[in-house]
């Protein structure tokens, strides 16, 4: 039965993903562990924070938009292993710990590391923020790798993409994470790709690209043939590359040119210089008395003319040369081979320096005038063997060697070593340190390394010819030749290699190794009439050093070096990149080839050594600015030794002891896990923090609107009607009803649509009887809700809501009131019309108003009258007719029902002046912004819109009587001064007539135990009431104390009334305990 990923939805669970939790650490477990994941098409896996990536030769499905968002911000461990998960941890630790990032991408030719190198970037790019600006670097991040790839890959043997130079790639980042800059460096191109390949390999990409996708009339301006006319790309007899369309590459590498910002006619240069190689290559020589000279002088004019110089001077440069003595000057003639090597000599000085320039043209795009922070991806050739491996291969290789040792240097010694110094327990790991290589190669001296010996035949015996890389050949024999590392053989010699042995053709390895560009080229290219080709040769030949010239390897040695440093200053990440087989064909595993990979990248010892090590290690300091905000001892500042405040925090989130271990000077904590529990809890502080300023915040607005929905309410009956003294100044709710818990309500409605307005109201028939209905009102319309007894079927004898009616806006035509204190509406429709009563009437009447003039784009029309007339609903035969209802002045604030024949009469005493206003906020009241028409009051007490409706109600209830008020209001009334003078003093002169509260609760055993102990006392609190003699009260609503110097009810319960108060603030006594509660929430008993 298939396993499946406990984080992921339906991904199948294939081997382990993670390998330090393999049973057996072998070899052979490692390579059946990762073919068995490779065959199920999971290329990623991990080793702790190790990567590991086989290269799938196909396109894999989980590389969307879907898993950006997936990895963004996720623990390793919650989702499988991705190189989006460890782009993410860089990134994340770049802004946690405020320390520059690298990803080292490791693996020999054909492995994947240059794609492996564009995920990372385009995962950067994706999740990190930014404006206009920080858009245009990161296009030009992500336009540089196929600009690059064109000019700096080209297939060959082992890798159909293959990168022929290396790059060091710094994406740097302002304090906020935006990627606002970046620099490239770019080390040792393989200049002599250009002028030859080995069979089955082909030039560097752009030839085939400007071939294949120019244009009719860039083609005629460059004089373009086929690929097989051309000296430089026919030695190999390939032309084509399975899977790749040149012409559509050809696009993308202009494109990328222009969004690099390479102005258009710089651009003409870049490819005039390119198709130039090309025809400088075809441009051949033949022996004449011993002398070199042009075959075909016509194929002359092409390449001159493309490179803005003179045919027959191009003639003289490449078959003689100037030599200077030290008074005078000679011209001396070259022989064939001689010439041809010249005319190597410039195509691949053109070349490399074009290359140069487009590196130099990202750099100057994107480069920033200061560094904070950055994230480096090392994507550099790999370790690679050929047939015949030359001076190239040497220096390819000598640099994966410098990589591999960064590796062990890092994982396998410095961490051991830490271990030691810091005081961990800790059994060293047995493994192979590749030092000795590195030193075989570059030693300076002691004995003298490769390179050195290589320099200083160089230097004697100015490198011509097969003499000299004989002499090299007996001097590296005499330096290292006793070297356990290196061996002898009859064309050159052999380096035991961290990935295998490599056989070296000593044949031009001096004459590479020069790399020197004879004075009379550069004076030759100086003279082009393009100002841009001029500026690729910028020597000034007056007034050079004659120095020992810098060589190739003493270059390649120095960039080794300093890559090593600038990785060094950075945190780094790995991935090591695996090679399934030769055939470049998905689902293909060669046992034997990866076994030698997993052998020689030590990935052995790197499980065993994470197995029995600690993931994550922090100086104390560190580590206490981090997590110091979960522990109010540790916020903002830990008094006392910084060891001890790193144990209190990790004791405060449980962590298991097995789980760390304190050092000297760092905290060593074993597994992700762990970490993950500690930044977990750190996330919810910061949440809880956002939470109650947000909250904060939404209050104050909410406060704010609905003030002002107040203020705009009561201009609607301003001047018009008598105002209650309980509502003028209660907040507006809205949803009445509690809807979010109601689906019995929702059913009615559509799945998104947006509530205004929800009460539970009383309408009146044609007899004047009062029938209870909620009514909704929605952008769609008004609805009446009302209950009926289900007649037949299986629900027979129940009670469900029906949908009695629902009004179009564009129906209304009107809204009749009273002038009086009630809260009769009669709603006017086209049909006939409705007498409705609300508490809530004037906040329905504001929201109705808007949304009506919304819907109509007209206003509605309000009347005011003591006799108001409305249409009844016809019913059977006879007519619907009308009826009238007539306020009169009364007494008391309710108002009486007098039905009589088709007239209603309703008497009730006088209101608040019709010119009455919701009275304003002063400071007294809101004691600094807290008591008064609080919105969040609403809602925690009786504001139905969190549904705060007892649930264990019937649905009756959720009805009012016509003779109450018929809703919980909305907000407490204001506490005014006259309150406040008292309040102190009655709740010390309380504390110190009643000190029951100092006794324990009566709860459980210990409850029990106290009372037998302390029988001969009176109980304990809450003391029993003698029976009232002052009134009492029951709670209609609920109510949950918002302050200190409040109490709290529930619905029915009763508490003795000791003041009433008429700013609606009443004082009562509740189980003991004596306080405030608002007094429109509770009925007098």
């Amino acid at each position: 039965m298939a396993k499946y990923h406990w984080q992921s939805q339906n991904v199948k669970q294939s081997g382990v993903d993670d390998m330090v939790l393999l049973s057996k650490i072998t070899e052979d477990a490692i390579v059946e562990n990762l073919k068995k994941r490779y065959m199920d098409d999971y290329i990623f896996t991990y080793i702790g924070s190790v990567l590991i990536s086989v290269n799938p030769f196909k396109q894999m499905p989980y590389f969307t938009d879907k898993e950006i968002e997936l990895y963004q911000g996720a623990a390793q461990y919650e989702n499988p292993p991705h190189i989006y998960a460890l782009s993410d941890n860089m990134y994340r630790n770049m802004m946690i710990d405020a320390e520059n990032q690298c990803v080292i991408i490791s693996g020999e030719s054909g492995a994947g590391k240059t794609v492996a190198a564009k995920y990372i970037m385009g995962y950067i790019s994706k999740v990190s923020g930014g404006g206009s600006k920080v858009q245009h670097v990161k296009d030009i991040i992500l336009q540089s790798n196929p600009l690059l790839e064109a000019f700096g890959n080209a297939k060959t043997v082992r890798n159909n993409n293959s990168s022929r130079f290396g790059k060091y790639f710094e994406i740097q980042f302002s304090r906020g994470g935006e990627p606002d800059g970046g620099k490239i460096s770019n080390f040792l191109l393989e200049k002599s790709r250009v002028v030859s390949q080995n069979e089955n390999e082909r030039n560097f990409h752009i030839y085939y690209q400007m071939i294949e996708g120019a244009n009719a009339q860039q083609k005629e301006g460059l004089g373009l043939m086929t690929p097989d006319y051309y000296y430089y790309l026919n030695q190999s007899g390939t032309y084509k590359v399975d899977g790749t369309n040149d012409s559509k590459d050809f696009q993308e590498t202009m494109e990328a040119m222009h969004v690099i910002g390479i102005p258009g006619d710089d651009q003409t240069q870049v490819l005039q210089i390119v198709a130039g190689i090309l025809h400088l290559g075809n441009i051949s020589f033949i022996e004449a008395g011993n002398y070199g000279q042009v075959e075909s002088t016509d194929l002359l004019a092409f390449p001159a003319y493309l490179l803005g110089v003179d045919p027959n001077r191009l003639q003289d440069k490449l078959t003689s040369r100037k030599w200077s003595g030290k008074n005078e000057s000679i011209n001396v003639t070259l022989n064939t081979e001689q010439a041809t090597y010249t005319r190597d000599a410039l195509a691949k000085a053109l070349y490399a320096r074009l290359f140069d320039y487009l590196v130099e043209a990202i750099n100057k795009a994107i480069q920033k005038p200061y560094e904070e922070f950055s994230i480096g991806v090392l994507d550099i050739y790999g370790f690679e063997i050929f047939q015949k491996n030359g001076f190239e291969q040497f220096c390819i290789n000598f640099v994966n060697e410098k990589l591999q040792q960064i590796f062990i240097e890092l994982t396998l010694k410095a961490e051991q070593e830490e271990y030691v110094q810091e005081g961990i327990k800790w059994t060293p790991i047995e493994y192979f340190n590749n030092k000795i290589v590195c030193d075989l190669i570059e030693n300076k001296l002691n004995p003298p390394g490769v390179m050195s010996v290589l320099d200083d035949v160089c230097a004697t015996l100015h490198a011509k010819g097969e003499g000299a890389d004989g002499t090299l050949l007996q001097k590296l024999q005499a330096a290292v030749g006793t070297h356990e590392h290196f061996n002898n053989w009859n064309s050159g010699f052999v380096i035991h290699h961290y990935a295998g042995k490599v056989s070296y053709d000593i044949n031009g390895f001096c004459e590479r190794n020069r790399d020197v560009l004879f004075p009379d080229l550069i004076e030759l290219m100086q003279s082009s009439e393009y100002n841009f080709i001029r500026s690729l040769f910028p020597e000034n030949l007056n007034n050079e050093k004659k120095g020992r010239p810098t060589t190739a390897s003493s270059k390649i040695k120095k960039q080794a070096n300093d890559l090593v440093k600038t990785l060094m200053k950075c945190t780094p990440h790995y991935i090591r990149c695996l090679k399934p087989n030769e055939t470049k064909r998905p689902k293909d595993w060669e046992e034997s080839r990866a076994r030698h990979q997993v052998e020689y990248l030590g990935l052995r010892e790197n499980i065993r050594v994470r197995r029995a090590g600690y993931a994550y290690r922090r100086v104390f300091n560190k580590f206490m600015m981090r997590y110091a905000i979960l522990t109010a001892e540790t916020w903002p500042c830990w008094r006392g030794p910084e060891q001890q405040g790193v144990l209190h925090l990790l004791r405060s989130v449980n962590m298991d002891n097995d789980q760390y271990q304190m050092g000297r000077t760092k905290v060593f904590v074993k597994n992700p896990e762990s970490l993950f529990l500690l930044e977990e809890m750190r996330e919810r502080k910061f949440d809880t923090f956002a939470r109650i300023i947000q909250k904060s915040w939404r209050r104050y607005i909410a406060r704010k609107k609905y003030e002002q929905m107040r203020e705009e309410a009561s201009d609607i009956l301003y001047n018009s009607k008598e105002r209650r003294k309980n509502s003028i100044n209660r907040n507006f709710v809205g949803d009445y009803l509690g809807l979010e818990q109601r689906p019995e309500l929702r059913q009615f409605l559509t799945k998104r649509e947006r509530v205004d307005f929800a009460d539970s109201v009383n309408k009146y028939d044609r007899r004047f009887k009062s029938i209870k209905r909620d009514l909704i009102m929605t952008p769609k319309g008004i609805y009446l809700i009302g209950r009926e007894k289900v007649k037949k079927g299986p629900e027979k004898g129940q009670i469900k809501e029906v949908l009695k009616r629902k009004l179009e806006f564009g129906n209304i035509s009107g809204v009749s009131l009273s002038t009086r204190q009630d809260d009769f509406f009669i709603l006017h429709e086209v049909q006939y019309d409705s007498l409705l009563e609300s508490n809530f009437k004037t906040e329905f009447l504001s929201l109705l108003l808007k949304r009506y003039e919304d819907v109509t784009k007209r206003k509605l029309t309000i009347s005011f009258a003591d006799r108001l007339e409305f249409r009844v609903k016809k019913e059977g035969w006879g007519g619907g007719g009308s009826r009238v209802v007539v306020f009169q002045r009364g007494q008391g604030d309710l108002a009486q029902l007098k039905p009589g024949g088709k007239t209603l009469t309703i008497t009730v005493g006088d209101g608040l002046p019709k010119s009455s206003k919701p009275t304003k906020k002063s400071a007294q009241q809101s004691r600094g912004g807290g008591r008064i028409n609080v919105a969040s009051r609403a809602h925690q007490n009786g504001a139905a819109k969190f549904s705060r409706v007892p649930h264990n109600q019937p649905s009756d209830n959720t009805y009012s009587s016509p003779h109450k008020q018929g809703r919980p209001p909305s907000t407490a009334p204001p506490k005014i001064g006259s309150q406040r003078a008292p309040r102190v003093p009655a709740h010390n002169q309380h504390n110190q007539g009643n000190m029951d509260f100092l006794n324990v609760p009566d709860q459980g055993m210990s409850g029990k135990q106290r009372k037998r102990s302390i029988s001969q006392r009176p109980p304990p609190a809450p003391k029993p009431q003698p029976r009232p003699q002052g009134p009492r009260c029951r709670a209609i609503y609920q109510y949950v104390g918002q302050d200190t110097d409040e109490i709290s009810f529930e619905v029915s319960e009763v508490f003795d009334l000791i003041k009433e108060d008429p700013s609606g603030w009443w004082t009562g006594r509740i189980r003991g305990r004596e306080g405030l509660f608002p007094g429109n929430y509770v009925e007098k008993i």
